[in-house]
């Protein structure tokens, strides 16, 4: 990153930089969770479920993807390792191994509301300081809004067709 980039950056960029690699690993288990969720989900409106679990896995990864690009704009090194993703990650990855809709859905919303913690924490730690983080992280935040919304819905769905 350019060093006036660096500069203009109002807090301590280690513990920023440590924060976005939390981030960083929360988004590759979320990408990971999506995808496999998609691939063997069983049940009522899988094909629907099916193809928007999907795209929240794509975003998902579009989100790594920001995330590291901010993390080398600070001059730091996304994490390298995938074995590190479960260390830094504070949110769980819950693999599908019953996956009934219902279950993989519920495993998913509890990792987006996780993410929001996740990205609301990032947005009061850069807010006035860094708004290059903090405009990601309220546009990561936002689509993740989008994501717990639209699990919910699929849930109520679900529980109307009893």
């Amino acid at each position: 990153m350019s060093k006036k980039g660096i500069e203009i950056v109002n807090l301590d960029t280690e513990e920023l930089i440590r924060k976005l690699n939390q981030a960083l690993s929360e988004e590759w288990l979320a990408y990971y969770q999506y995808w496999i969720g998609a691939k063997v989900l069983e049940g009522p409106m899988r094909g629907e479920v099916e193809k928007e679990l999907e795209v929240h896995a794509n975003q998902e990864l579009n989100h790594a993807t920001m995330v590291a690009g901010r993390i080398i704009q600070l001059d730091g090194t996304p994490v390298l390792n995938p074995e590190n993703w479960f260390k830094l990650a504070h949110c769980a990855y819950e693999a599908p191994e019953d996956s009934y809709i219902k279950n993989v859905l519920t495993q998913n919303l509890n990792g987006e509301r996780c993410a929001l913690e996740t990205y609301n924490n990032l947005l009061k730690f850069t807010n006035g300081k860094d708004f290059a983080t903090y405009d990601m992280a309220l546009f990561i935040l936002k689509e993740e809004l989008e994501h717990e919304q639209e699990i919910e819905d699929w849930l109520t769905d679900l529980e109307r067709k009893k």
